[in-house]
């Protein structure tokens, strides 16, 4: 069945009552919005969730009943412990699940900003989900669409679990994140507890991989028959979690492990000394702050990390090799007169996301939105329709193309570092995470001195879906810095920016000033 996509965006009304704010979460056929509740005056949080097309009246009412009342009951069974849902509706094509407000971070946004957690941090988050799935269970309750978008992480706290009642509520046997379905799910078959333990082994999985044990294919129904046909991907780094995790994600359901097994092996997993050291704790959620109704005052965790971009797609491009990062001799920074100085790029440590320019979903902005160029920056129109600001001196270097499918435009002085790549696909994979986790790095990784800085941060710019990555390669007067930032402009195309500077001379106020100034006034081509 094909899902209908709801075309909403910022600041429309839902049910004529909760205001969506901004996107701050997304998997497939899913996203979650900051929200407020203009006639409680209240904050919100709303989850999208894609309906079927053939999504009839009757379906509707049984589909908003099942979620609050299911709701409810994991509330009474749980408190504390499972999210409050206040309402829920159908409109536009899409499922509004409206919850009170949660203090907390969604595990797959932390798993992209911070990347895989420690074993002893996995087994808490998992026997955290483990004692909401069992008092479920004896209810009689399955989940059925438990994901890492459905669990928020919170400071000093267990884990918050979303989006009971969900399952079940029209004829398709998913309705998102296809990729956390288990088999008999992906059949279509009954479901029952053993679909929610194959789900937590899959989310076990992810967090300690960095990548979710069947990866999405671009279409739920290529994503479901890949779980049910493939083989699972063999763990690396699960150490003392591994048979626990295999054990989950076992095909035969009869086969999986039980509940006592799996909690036994998470608590033997807490007292393991891994030698991975603690992990950090995950960024405060944004907050409503004490004046101005529908403002939300958003945390350095949750604004947009300035960071250059992803290689839209990986076609090997001339001069997308990996050796093409490292700069031909030592290199110098960029030299434009001091400008505005606006909010700081990131440095070279390990969480660059606190430098983030706010974005949100919508309509990208226009190039006459875009405020006065700072001193000694000029707009560049490229004959290829997109246009930005460059600092003067700085020319066209460089351009690739394989035929009309992809080509990359490289920017610079007399090709020395640092150096600005603009790239365009016809050709891009529907999750920039995934291009940038499955395509691109493992090419990264084969260069000398290559490190990534954090994780692949899923994000929004101009208000298109986008993905961030920060790393560290070369070697000597050669080793350089770079951040990336891909996007999707719809139709399969993506455009992407990646910004390298000398590893030392990241933090010049120069090199900071050109990386902001490329990102706020890069514009794709019209139409």
């Amino acid at each position: 069945m094909t899902m209908v996509e709801a075309h909403v965006g910022a600041h429309e009304l839902v049910a004529g009552r909760y205001r969506l704010l901004e996107v701050f979460a997304r998997e497939t056929n899913r996203l979650w919005w900051y929200a407020e509740d203009v006639t409680a005056n209240q904050p919100r949080m709303v989850a999208q969730t894609a309906l079927p097309g053939d999504t009839d009246a009757d379906t509707v009412r049984r589909a908003t009943a099942r979620v609050v009342r299911t709701s409810e009951i994991m509330r009474l069974l749980c408190p504390g412990r499972v999210a409050t849902v206040v309402d829920a509706v159908v409109e536009a094509g899409a499922l509004w699940t409206v919850t009170d407000w949660i203090e907390g971070t969604t595990l797959g946004e932390l798993l992209d900003r911070e990347g895989p957690f420690s074993i002893p941090r996995a087994a808490r988050l998992g026997l955290d989900v483990l004692d909401v799935l069992q008092a479920a269970h004896d209810e009689g309750i399955t989940h059925g669409e438990l994901s890492p978008g459905q669990i928020f992480v919170r400071d000093g706290g267990p884990v918050l679990v979303a989006g009971f009642g969900l399952a079940g509520t029209t004829l398709v046997p998913r309705l998102a994140a296809p990729s956390y379905a288990s088999p008999e799910q992906a059949r279509d078959e009954r479901l029952g507890p053993a679909a929610d333990l194959w789900a937590l082994g899959a989310i076990l999985y992810t967090t300690v991989e960095g990548r979710p044990p069947f990866r999405d294919r671009g279409r739920p129904d290529a994503t479901l028959r890949a779980v049910d046909r493939l083989p699972l991907r063999t763990p690396l780094r699960t150490g003392p979690l591994t048979q626990a995790v295999q054990g989950l994600l076992r095909k035969n359901s009869r086969e999986r492990l039980t509940r006592p097994v799996l909690r036994e092996a998470l608590t033997r997993a807490l007292d393991e000394d891994t030698g991975t050291g603690p992990s950090p704790a995950p960024a405060s959620r944004p907050h409503r702050g004490p004046g101005g109704r529908g403002r939300l005052l958003l945390t350095a965790g949750t604004v947009l990390a300035v960071a250059a971009a992803v290689l839209a797609a990986t076609h090997h491009l001339p001069g997308t090799s990996p050796s093409a990062a490292a700069p031909s001799r030592p290199a110098v920074t960029a030299t434009p007169p001091a400008g505005p100085s606006g909010s700081q790029a990131p440095g070279a440590g390990p969480s660059p996301g606190t430098g983030r320019p706010t974005a949100t979903a919508g309509h990208s902005p226009s190039a006459g939105a875009t405020t006065a160029l700072p001193a000694g920056y000029h707009r560049y129109t490229a004959p290829e329709g997109f246009s930005l600001a460059l600092p003067d001196g700085w020319r066209r270097l460089a351009t690739s193309r394989v035929r009309d499918v992809a080509y990359r435009v490289t920017f610079g002085t007399d090709g020395a570092s640092p150096t600005l790549a603009v790239t365009s696909s016809s050709r891009v994979g529907p999750d920039p995470v995934a291009v940038w986790r499955d395509d691109v790095e493992p090419e990264l990784e084969r260069l000398p001195g290559y490190h990534r800085i954090g994780g692949v941060r899923a994000t929004t710019y101009q208000g298109y879906e986008a993905a961030d990555l920060e790393w560290l390669s070369g070697t000597g007067d050669l080793r350089v810095h770079t951040l990336g930032r891909g996007f999707l402009t719809g139709g399969g195309h993506g455009f992407s920016l990646r910004f390298t500077t000398p590893a030392g001379a990241w933090d010049d106020p120069a090199n900071r000033l050109a990386l902001r100034t490329f990102l706020r006034t890069f514009r794709p081509p019209k139409g």
